[in-house]
């Protein structure tokens, strides 16, 4: 509005038939409408002894031409005129910080701001999400957002996760499931049970993470307020250095008139030509929009400095379990020897009824039914070996080789060299034969490595406590160039260790996880990455950039957005510091005048924001 009031007013007052001072108080009225907010933080920046900035160059520049034209001839519309135009670039730096900042504020729409908790007599109180405590029986309705990181205990519904995910897929639940905050429940009730309080849950870690993203400042951005520093203070001196020496020299050695007013103006228009907008507007600006497209697709990176990292990785070493994998057993086969695979599965599933272990889990929901008639007694669980119970009047025995050699059972491995733990069977001492279980991979993995390598990743690396043939058969289905297998968590750290230094000139070594164990190693890395939906609080912690639907093809598309905002950066910083050396110097010989300077600047500052807002 003021852009537009003060434009017309200029117009206006360009065709008023009026002089002298009333000329001047008229004129005065839109130069104060369009440019009050820079004379004011000119004169706050004077009083503070902060006084070195484009808001001060504004106000001397424009002011020395205002008590130019009234000793002139009266054209007031330049000053006005680089008001205005200064504030036309600034509307547009403020329009770009809106949008990229739409992208980031999109998370912060997930914040709940209640819990209904169930109480003993049914009825629902809706409490402060910080007032729930772990274990608490919450009720989410059709419609509302999840507060806390809990387990179903009852329902079942579709959540949409685009705002923590940028997937907009829906995601089907039902009892059993964990959830994480942040997700809203489109369409059944459910009740949950809490596993963490709200400070620790998933959306109060994105919120904290996107608010502290940027005060960690990229050596771009480090470069530029130093930059700053040093360039007004001296850009000033240039000028008052350009309004005096010539006239002496003139004066003193020339024997000519000085011709202060040409001078003067000289210096105004470098004043203006000097504003370093298009650099210190554009440079910050561009990393927030990098950090906003990030956030938009579901990837959040922790502040510019990591942005201007993830650009340079050529090293991508990624945990396994739960980073690559779901971290989630199955029966992958079963080869039976004197029955069927049905008979077989049904055994074991039997026998590991009442186990706890993620082995017994995934042998049961390989065979579910449990309503036959067999019967399942003295269950005994041997520590090391396995299970044995009695079926039918059967003993029958589950396990490693160990329970096999034990019983008599003549066992074998599998012959067909199945990746993951082979699980032996025996009835009565006579071997029935084995069942293999795997971690399996995730569906986006493979195509995960060939991305990073289609983006200009040199080598990928697996680390992972695995047995050796589990680990290699992964890493040759994925294409992974290398692979350490069998380690312990402070082994990884080693390894990692050793990589940095192959790698070194090299570019940056990310490392990918979602551990507790991966902490240590994420901290280490030049990058570290965590699985954000469920990763450990540790690994979120211990990271630079988080993944919050667990994707490993994220990975790409993140170094993809950082390499462009980089660029980004390198063409506005290139481009703005090039126009400004030429203009200066066409200001400092006269040939830039100040409708000249101003275009320069402003214009410059307008194509390095839309630049930026790419």
């Amino acid at each position: 509005m003021r852009i537009i009031v003060a434009a017309i007013l200029m117009i206006v007052l360009h065709f008023a038939p009026v002089s002298g001072m009333v000329r001047f108080g008229l004129y005065l009225v839109p130069y104060l409408i369009i440019g009050y907010d820079i004379l004011w933080k000119a004169f706050k920046g004077v009083k503070n002894r902060q006084p070195f900035d484009e808001s001060l160059l504004m106000a001397i520049a424009t002011l020395g031409a205002i008590i130019l034209a009234v000793y002139e001839d009266g054209d007031y519309t330049e000053a006005i005129g680089v008001m205005l135009f200064y504030q036309i670039g600034e509307w547009f730096q403020s329009y770009a910080v809106g949008k990229s900042r739409r992208n980031i504020s999109e998370l912060m729409d997930i914040r709940p701001d209640y819990a209904n908790v169930e109480r003993e007599n049914g009825q629902l109180e809706a409490v402060d999400p910080d007032e729930v405590e772990v274990g608490t029986i919450i009720v989410v309705k059709p419609g509302e957002k999840i507060p806390i990181d809990g387990e179903v205990v009852e329902g079942s519904s579709t959540l949409n996760t685009s705002a923590l995910t940028g997937e907009s897929l829906p995601r089907e639940v039902e009892s059993g499931d964990e959830v994480i905050s942040g997700c809203i429940n489109i369409n059944g009730l459910l009740k949950i049970r809490t596993t963490k309080e709200f400070g620790e849950s998933t959306v109060s870690k994105i919120l904290d993470l996107v608010e502290n993203a940027s005060s960690r400042k990229s050596k771009a951005e480090d470069f530029i307020s130093k930059f700053a520093r040093v360039y007004t203070p001296a850009v000033v001196a240039a000028a008052i250095a350009l309004a005096l020496v010539p006239p002496f020299v003139r004066m003193g050695f020339m024997g000519v008139p000085a011709d202060w007013d040409v001078w003067i103006y000289r210096a105004l228009t470098f004043l203006v030509i000097s504003c370093p907008c298009a650099l210190v507007i554009s440079i910050p600006l561009s990393f927030f929009a990098g950090i906003g497209g990030a956030s938009k697709a579901g990837v959040l990176v922790k502040g510019s400095n990591y942005l201007e990292t993830l650009s340079k990785v050529k090293t991508v070493v990624f945990d396994k379990t739960g980073t690559l994998t779901k971290g989630v057993f199955q029966v992958t086969a079963a080869h039976p020897q004197e029955m069927s695979e049905k008979e077989l599965l049904h055994l074991a599933a039997h026998v590991e009824r009442y186990s706890t272990h993620p082995i017994a889990a995934s042998l049961r929901a390989a065979y579910p039914n449990e309503s036959d008639s067999c019967r399942v007694e003295a269950v005994e669980e041997i520590a090391g070996e396995g299970i044995r119970a009695h079926v039918n009047g059967n003993v029958v025995c589950v396990g490693n080789s160990k329970m096999m050699e034990a019983v008599g059972a003549e066992w074998y491995d599998c012959h067909r060299h199945a990746a993951g733990t082979v699980i032996h069977v025996s009835i009565n001492g006579r071997y029935a034969g084995h069942v293999i279980i795997s971690d399996v991979v995730k569906e986006t993995s493979k195509a995960a490595i060939a991305a990073l390598k289609s983006v200009g990743v040199a080598r990928t690396v697996m680390l992972t406590g695995d047995a050796k043939e589990v680990a290699d058969a992964v890493a040759k289905e994925l294409g992974i160039d290398q692979v350490r297998s069998e380690l312990l968590p402070a082994d990884k750290v080693q390894n990692v260790e050793e990589l940095l230094m192959e790698n070194k000139g090299n570019g940056n070594l990310a490392f990918v996880g979602d551990g507790i164990n991966d902490a240590p190693v994420l901290t280490r890395a030049d990058i570290g990455i965590a699985m954000g939906a469920m990763g450990s609080d540790a690994a979120i912690e211990a990271a630079d950039v988080v993944l919050m639907d667990d994707d490993p093809m994220k990975i790409s598309r993140a170094i993809r957005i950082s390499r462009k905002c980089l660029a980004i950066v390198n063409q506005n910083t290139w481009f703005s510091i090039g126009i400004k050396l030429v203009v200066l110097l066409l200001g400092a010989v006269g040939i830039a005048n100040m409708w000249f300077a101003i275009f320069a600047d402003v214009g410059v500052m307008i194509l390095a924001v839309l630049n930026a807002m790419r």
